[in-house]
């Protein structure tokens, strides 16, 4: 290769025109070397421009004219230190690693050379930052000429990826839904400006009902089980106000990042068994932050037979229904702990004398009514078991899970109460109606009608016939998750 070595190329003729090379060709310019121009015409090598040194600063260094870095501030503070300035000199600087707010970056002056005409360091604060000096002259030293920040740039567009669970798909949206303990594991946490947050379902397990207890002359009832807890959110779909869970509904997504989520699913609660007389609670359901407490179990029939308290509903996600007594029970308090929005209603209380009858279980958007007789009549039955409250109904967009009825799906129905006698033939009223939403139907000669599995559904309450009977149990829970995952 030939080499030319010369200080000066002028044109032949007065304002001609050179050419180096030709269309396609390749100039190199050696590391270290400037272009500049006379200052006066803007061109070849015009002063402003930097030319990047993509190897990532790590720790402190002082600058080199014309040159623009990337600097890491992760491992800490950088000092950077700005070279003597000639008129018309250039560096630039970069977060690299969006952490300057966290760990500055420090411009440290060359002897009394001032910046922004302040004979002081200047400190770099703001995460993502990016800025271009340029040396003026000794009264302002180094002026800024550009400025910006990575969060100005066009953001790409970035969606939630994620598995567990039973996925399917809905348009633009996935559902990953969890019948049982598993793990939704986010490989890509997306954006804003594609998806970043995930809308939930989370139901408990519901409470169960107790024994019916049986005596020569008297034949009592348990309570209905109050509904596992229900809460939900509704970012990623429009919840209409004619849905009866709408009230329910929360407009505070999740937002996730990578990382596996341990998902829980409340069991439903086993139903007290002959002797053992008592029903349970059911168990929680958790996701992230969201946790969903289960049902109240209900309470045992027994006119005081019992160990003192036991016939009161118990309190939970939704309460337990009072079972028979003879100074009357209540029903337990739903919303326990509390939540907003609310994740249950209370128990009906139960009654007792002629006929044993019994409250139902609390439902997610309706209460448990008392038993009849009790002041709150309930057609068609007004003096038989307490009906099971109401339980939450949305939109499919949660997938075919729940229990459909028209345009939507419920959960978290509370269970019957049960309608016992005296003597012995069977009562002439019967046990009370669960909840729509999976609660159980309560019975008036044997054990009541256990909740519906996945749905959070209470046990309806059980009466003693022909001997004691086993209290029914409660429905379990569910977990769903929803995200958008493509436009």
């Amino acid at each position: 290769m030939s080499e030319v070595k010369v200080n000066k190329i002028s044109p032949r003729t007065a304002c001609g025109t050179v050419t180096l090379g030709d269309s396609g060709d390749t100039f190199t310019i050696p590391a270290g070397a400037t272009i500049t121009n006379n200052g006066t015409a803007a061109g070849f090598g015009a002063t402003g421009a930097a030319s990047w040194d993509t190897t990532v600063k790590t720790g402190d260094f002082t600058a080199v004219n014309g040159v623009g870095y990337f600097v890491n501030t992760t491992s800490g503070e950088i000092d950077v230190t700005l070279p003597a300035g000639t008129a018309g000199d250039v560096i630039a600087i970069s977060d690299y690693a969006n952490n300057f707010a966290t760990a500055n970056c420090i411009l440290v002056r060359n002897g009394s050379d001032k910046i922004g005409g302040n004979a002081a360091n200047a400190t770099l604060v703001i995460n993502g930052a990016a800025i271009t000096l340029v040396f003026v002259d000794a009264t302002k030293g180094w002026i800024v000429t550009d400025s910006g920040n990575q969060s100005e740039a066009v953001q790409l567009v970035s969606y939630i990826t994620a598995t567990g669970g039973t996925a399917t798909t809905c348009g633009d949206y996935k559902i990953h839904t969890f019948t049982g303990p598993g793990t939704f594991c986010v490989s890509c946490a997306g954006n804003a400006a594609g998806s970043n947050t995930v809308d939930y379902l989370v139901v408990a397990g519901a409470g169960s009902a107790g024994e019916g207890v049986n005596t020569p002359d008297y034949r009592f009832s348990s309570g209905g089980g109050g509904a596992g807890g229900f809460r939900y959110s509704a970012t990623t779909y429009c919840s209409p106000a004619s849905a009866p869970g709408h009230p329910l509904r929360s407009t505070c997504a999740l937002t996730v990042t990578v990382q596996g989520y341990a998902i829980a699913v409340g069991g439903g609660a086993p139903g007290g068994a002959p002797g053992a007389s008592y029903g349970t609670n059911g168990s929680n359901s958790s996701f992230n932050s969201i946790v969903s407490t289960g049902g109240g179990r209900g309470g045992i029939g027994g006119c005081g037979i019992g160990t003192p308290g036991t016939d009161d509903g118990a309190p939970g996600g939704s309460g337990g229904g009072g079972g028979a007594a003879s100074s009357g029970t209540v029903g337990g308090t739903g919303n326990t702990p509390p939540v907003s929005p609310s994740q249950g209603k209370n128990g009906g209380g139960g009654t007792c004398g002629g006929y044993t009858r019994a409250g139902g279980g609390g439902g997610a958007v309706v209460a448990g009514t008392n038993a009849g007789g009790m002041g709150a009549p309930v057609s068609p039955y007004p003096t038989g078991g307490g009906f099971g409250g109401a339980g939450a109904g949305i939109p499919t967009a949660f997938g075919s899970n729940g229990v459909p009825c028209g345009s939507f799906r419920y959960y978290s129905g509370g269970g019957g109460g049960g309608a016992g006698y005296t003597g012995g033939a069977p009562g002439c009223y019967p046990g009370g109606l669960g909840g729509l939403g999976g609660g159980g139907n309560g019975s008036n000669s044997g054990p009541g009608t256990s909740g519906t599995i996945n749905t959070g559904g209470g046990a309806g309450g059980t009466t003693a016939y022909n001997g004691p009977n086993n209290g029914g149990a409660g429905g379990s829970g569910i977990v769903v998750i929803r995200y958008k995952f493509q436009n």
